[in-house]
């Protein structure tokens, strides 16, 4: 089966083609993070423009390079869900349109199982059960993954997700948006001796994630050296040191509880913030102490992208899922309600 997908979601435009023997044929994607960074955080409405303007010029490009027709195709998979609405509905109308028009039979796919199935494009990649960390910018959530579509959420952010907090920490010391990776690179320079942030709900039992607390602690050590005569560069790094030091650690304790808990062995890390180089250190340490192993994608996979979305449409298009007729987004959707693929067999991940 061969699968073009649309990923429109929030401010990137991912376009792939999947082919559940050959793999990934091809892939594209234009980010709309420089247009945004103008206001500090992503603008829905410009965000849907520039879907409307990137998509289909995007869809021809991975046609092309895949040497593929719309004939060579088998079904259209698209993002319904969580994400903006307006964004979304720029995917799921263009892909019904397509779908309906070629004959082919399109599928809407859960933005988060689509981040949670990315490691499984990578070689080797990780057989079922297993354990995810889900860090984006809007998601922090663990989950007890045993098959696609038989997920149980272990624990999530009951307020600001760890991706959020990045961001508006990054925002207090006028860093650019988005702000994780200018944070994970002045933190290089930083003193780790001079502050220390609270590993925000470590010291309670559970698996849900908080960090509001540890955003307000960065604000109050901000405010702190303004007052005594402004925030140097030396400032900024020492903070974004001890502010990207905590947020992994709180991941890493919450990620050995969940193991802990399930007695799976391995552990696959995915969305945004798994592409902190800090973070992949922290967690291959502690996987190494359990005698376990921990996958997540490649960088360019971290992110929003057409990719994941195409890989986990195959794998529902083959189990023989499709839409209906009618043109349906989930702003909100949790993973709970997705199907379960009986009997997945696993296409090749090339």
């Amino acid at each position: 089966m061969r699968v073009l997908a649309i990923e429109s979601s929030c401010d990137e435009t991912g376009i792939a083609i999947y082919d559940s023997e050959l793999g990934l044929l091809s892939h594209a994607l234009y980010s709309q993070i420089e247009m945004h960074a103008i206001y500090g955080g992503v603008v829905p409405e410009l965000a849907s423009r520039d879907h409307i303007r990137k998509s289909i010029p995007l869809i021809k490009q991975v046609l092309a390079e895949a040497n593929c027709t719309s004939d060579d195709l088998d079904g259209i998979a698209y993002t319904s869900g969580p994400g903006l609405a307006g964004a979304l509905l720029v995917g799921a109308c263009l892909a019904r349109s397509l779908a309906w028009s070629w004959d082919i039979p399109a599928l809407g796919i859960h933005h988060m199982e689509g981040h949670m199935l990315a490691p499984l494009l990578e070689n080797p990649a990780p057989e079922f059960p297993f354990v995810a960390l889900l860090v984006s910018g809007g998601h922090t959530q663990l989950v007890e993954v045993s098959g696609i579509g038989q997920y149980q959420l272990l624990g999530e952010s009951i307020d600001d997700a760890a991706g959020e907090a990045f961001d508006k920490t990054a925002k207090m010391m006028d860093l650019p948006y988005p702000g994780g990776p200018h944070i994970a690179r002045l933190g290089a320079n930083g003193n780790p001796d001079r502050f220390v942030f609270p590993r925000p709900m470590t010291d309670r039992p559970g698996l849900d994630f908080s960090f509001s607390g540890l955003k307000t602690s960065a604000r109050n050590t901000i405010l702190k050296c303004q007052e005594d005569g402004g925030l140097s560069d030396q400032d900024k790094a020492d903070i974004a040191f001890s502010f990207e030091r905590a947020v992994v650690e709180t991941l890493a304790i919450k990620c050995k509880r969940a193991l802990l808990q399930t007695g799976h062995k391995r552990l696959v890390i995915a969305g945004g913030v798994s592409a902190n180089k800090t973070l992949r250190k922290k967690l291959h340490e502690l996987m190494d102490k359990v005698r376990g192993q921990v996958f997540y994608p490649r960088p360019e996979f971290c992110t929003d992208n057409g990719a994941m979305i195409a890989y986990a449409g195959c794998q529902r298009l083959l189990a023989g899922q499709k839409d209906g007729e009618e043109i349906i987004i989930h702003p909100r959707w949790p993973m709970d309600q997705l199907p379960a693929v009986e009997n997945h067999k696993e296409s090749n991940n090339g």
